[in-house]
């Protein structure tokens, strides 16, 4: 398992993707909040595939002021480290207080996820 995600964050990633696969709630709340603390990129995630359990399904903001929906996976952003070799790091203080749709209407209003 990825040091991305915490096991109880794998999980909920897990139900909201059977959901979405499922074609449920389509627009959950955020799980995790990932993040490059030297190059300014962040993802939401809100979902994993469960046919891989890789793929995960969020806000991506790659801080060039488009952010968009997408997907990633999970083992790719372990990969990644920033110019001063800083790895992705999760937001152990995140919590959600929107809807995925909302964070990324305010995202898309100003550029960038906002908090």
């Amino acid at each position: 398992m990825t040091p991305l995600i915490t096991a109880d964050e794998r999980t909920r990633l897990m139900a909201n993707g059977q959901a979405r696969a499922a074609g449920q709630d389509t627009d959950p709340l955020p799980v995790v909040r990932l993040f490059t603390p030297d190059a300014h990129a962040t993802w939401l995630l809100a979902s994993l595939d469960p046919a891989d359990g890789d793929t995960a399904h969020g806000l991506i903001d790659l801080g060039i002021g488009m952010p968009a929906l997408g997907t990633v996976k999970l083992s790719d952003l372990a990969a990644i480290v920033g110019p001063r070799q800083q790895p992705v790091m999760r937001d152990r203080y995140f919590q959600p207080v929107r809807r995925l749709s909302e964070y990324l209407r305010l995202a898309e209003d100003n550029g960038s996820i906002t908090d």
